[in-house]
């Protein structure tokens, strides 16, 4: 409304301009017309006290024409410029040297006054009072002649007052009306604008949220409409967020739930376990109570998993849970830490009697069949126990204590129970491999890991155009030593770690290969590299190793993979097919650590290698023990019949080698032949 007042405003002022200007201009025109009309009839007025020189006359005459408002003087000159007589103030110019017209009122203005100059005359009439014919003659024109001056000065600040008067009135006259104008806008637009303020301030509390928020219905027609279409609305959505935040509710209710328990079972999941875990510590720590944990994994569930799937897994473990919650006591817990891991919390329970519940519970197991279908299996339980007191550690190092326990139980034959001693010589093996675990995978990630190289060579000395070297895997120690793979292989093979390592070793081959061929020797290399039977069972490893090859085939023929015995018979079908693939590449193999195994004599047949490397353990002895010498010979001696060629490892001293000659093995190494050097070494020879 404000804003629609704005053109009217101006057009008000515009009017207001216009009319101002026009009384103004009357104003000074009707102060003008009036100077001009005294001084026209007072300039007759005055020829006879000019011409007669009676300034009494004209001192009168002066005085009542003074009498007139804003006259400020008025005053009488001969022709000369003398002035004869003056009443109030005034400024004059001298009339004879202004040079100003006698025929006619002169006017002068000043930003103050006005002066005017009415010439004062005389006309002389010629008469002639009878003619010839004794009748009255008219009269003949006269002569006008100038006499003097008549002088006026009209002060024009009434005027200006009148004006400044006018304008003020008209200005406060405008300035009501626009106030007025404005304020009856203001109420009007309120009025209007009101119920629309109310709407957008609804909507806004709607908006963030305040859905009880209403419009109070005092609109009509459209505004009325969209007043209850806008509560009708918020009414919608407040029963909308009801309806949503009971549904929320329900949902946090069933996340809190899966949040602390495990899906399969229902019972309290790893998380929850080990909050309750420090709160039972806790009271043991501060109350002195004594508590035991349980730390139970099943035996032979990977059979049934295998077998029938993982759908007969989970339906063992549901079925298992609900048998183990059949025995519980009331302020025992049994959780579900993953795959077929459970833990049991035993509170205020002592070693002895923690030890006859943790029995019943593996002997319900062992007692239990699960039947899949028309299969029936049994399954056992391994349990590691660990007391709870107040000389515990945190709830980690428990919960590593039993897990150390269990692993402990399986270990001696499994379904039994095994209580955590710190000086127990097993846990402390187990412990010590577990931190070979972190131990490696340290060097994994920081890059301490190493190659070195040892040369296999011809038992006769011939020197080959191919130059065969073993690949050896070391590990730098934090101190700059280097250890050697027998202190952590074992570990790493217990805890999957191999798959991790030997695809370590196959890049840094590989990239050997490819510095070999790049630098363009003569002497043609084959790298022998060792895989574990952990890598040959991993399908992303063999996956990887396929690709590689894949992507530089012309590395191929410069390699030679070896499989330890045990790892081949163990995964017959496996390494078969993984030679055909690799030899589709060129590569060759070599079966290690042959006769460790009287039944590997059966498998060699089966085995599509090129090498056998005799097991170091017959070799080292061979000049000392004749059993071991008949080992070797026998081994070659089948080796040759099959068209395989044979490596003795381990030769350390020129007594075996000769030996060894004399037997007819075709290749020899060992420390006795060349000492393992690091691979910088082989790359300058190359």
């Amino acid at each position: 409304m404000v804003l629609a007042m704005v053109p009217v405003a101006i057009v008000g002022v515009l009017l207001l301009f216009q009319l101002i200007t026009g009384k103004i201009d009357d104003l000074d025109q009707s102060l003008r017309t009036r100077a001009v009309a005294i001084a026209r009839q007072l300039a007759p007025a005055a020829e006879y006290g000019v011409a007669s020189g009676n300034i009494e006359v004209l001192q009168t005459l002066l005085e009542k024409a003074a009498i007139e408002p804003d006259i400020r003087g008025v005053a009488v000159f001969t022709d000369s410029g003398q002035r004869l007589a003056q009443v109030g103030l005034g400024i004059w110019a001298y009339p004879e040297q202004e040079g100003l017209p006698v025929d006619r009122i002169h006017q002068i203005e000043y930003e103050d006054r006005l002066v005017y100059y009415a010439p004062v005359t005389r006309t002389e009439v010629g008469v002639d009072d009878f003619n010839a014919d004794g009748e009255r003659a008219p009269p003949q024109a006269g002569q006008t002649r100038l006499l003097g001056w008549v002088g006026l000065d009209v002060s024009r600040s009434a005027t200006i007052k009148s004006q400044r008067d006018a304008i003020l009135r008209s200005l406060a006259i405008l300035l009501a009306g626009l106030g007025v104008s404005l304020y009856l806008a203001w109420r009007i637009g309120r009025q209007i604008t009101r119920p629309i303020l109310a709407l957008t301030h609804t909507v806004s509390r709607i908006g963030e949220g305040h859905l009880d928020e209403r419009v109070e219905l005092s609109g009509q027609a459209e505004l009325g409409m969209l007043q209850r279409g806008i509560n009708h609305m918020a009414a919608h959505l407040q029963a909308m967020q009801d309806q949503m935040q009971e549904k929320v509710d329900r949902a946090t209710a069933r996340l809190v739930y899966q949040a602390s328990h495990d899906a399969l079972t229902g019972l309290i999941n790893r998380r929850e376990f080990e909050q309750r875990l420090e709160r039972t510590l806790l009271s043991a720590l501060q109350q002195d109570r004594e508590h035991a944990l349980c730390y139970m994994d099943l035996d032979q569930f990977k059979v049934i998993n295998d077998s029938c799937g993982h759908a007969a897994g989970d339906e063992l473990l549901r079925q298992l849970t609900l048998l183990l919650k059949g025995k519980l006591r009331e302020r025992d817990t049994l959780a579900r830490l993953g795959g077929d891991e459970f833990a049991l919390l035993l509170e205020n329970c002592s070693i002895p009697d923690a030890l006859e519940v943790a029995d019943s519970f593996r002997a319900e197991v062992q007692r239990f069949r699960f039947k899949w279908g028309d299969r029936i299996f049994s399954v056992g339980m391994s349990v590691g126990m660990v007391a709870i007191n107040r000389d515990s550690g945190t709830a980690a190092s428990l919960l590593s204590a039993a897990d150390a326990a269990c692993y402990v139980a399986k270990d001696r034959g499994r379904n039994q129970i095994h209580l955590y001693e710190s000086r127990d010589s097993d846990l402390v093996r187990h412990r010590g491999e577990m931190q070979w675990v972190t131990r490696i995978q340290r060097a994994l990630e920081e890059q301490r890991l190493r190659l070195s190289w040892q040369e296999i060579r011809r038992t006769d000395g011939v020197a080959e155009s191919t130059r065969h070297v073993e690949l050896l895997l070391r590990m730098v120690d934090d101190d700059g030593s280097e250890i050697l793979p027998m202190a952590f292989i074992p570990a790493a093979e217990r805890y999957s770690i191999m798959p991790a390592l030997d695809s370590w070793v196959i890049e840094e081959a590989l990239r050997l290969c490819r510095q070999y061929l790049a630098a363009d020797c003569v002497l043609r290399y084959l790298f022998a590299v060792n895989l574990s039977g952990a890598s040959l069972k991993d399908p992303a490893f063999r996956s990887m190793l396929l690709a590689r090859l894949q992507e530089n085939p012309v590395l191929g023929p410069h390699l030679c993979f070896e499989i330890t015995e045990t790892a081949a018979i163990g995964n017959l079908a496996v390494v078969n097919d993984f030679i055909e693939a690799m030899r589709g590449f060129g590569c060759s193999f070599a079966l290690d650590d042959f006769g460790s195994g009287l039944s590997s004599f059966t498998y060699l047949k089966n085995l599509k290698v090129d090498y056998l490397k005799i097991d170091g353990a017959f070799v080292r002895d061979i000049a000392t023990n004749p059993i071991d010498r008949s080992m070797v010979e026998a081994i070659h001696r089948i080796g040759h019949q099959m068209g395989l060629r044979t490596v003795a490892e381990y030769v350390e001293s020129d007594r075996i080698l000769a030996l060894l000659r004399q037997i007819g093995v075709d290749y020899v190494q060992g420390s006795g032949i060349h000492r393992p050097e690091p691979l910088e070494k082989l790359c300058d020879r190359a």
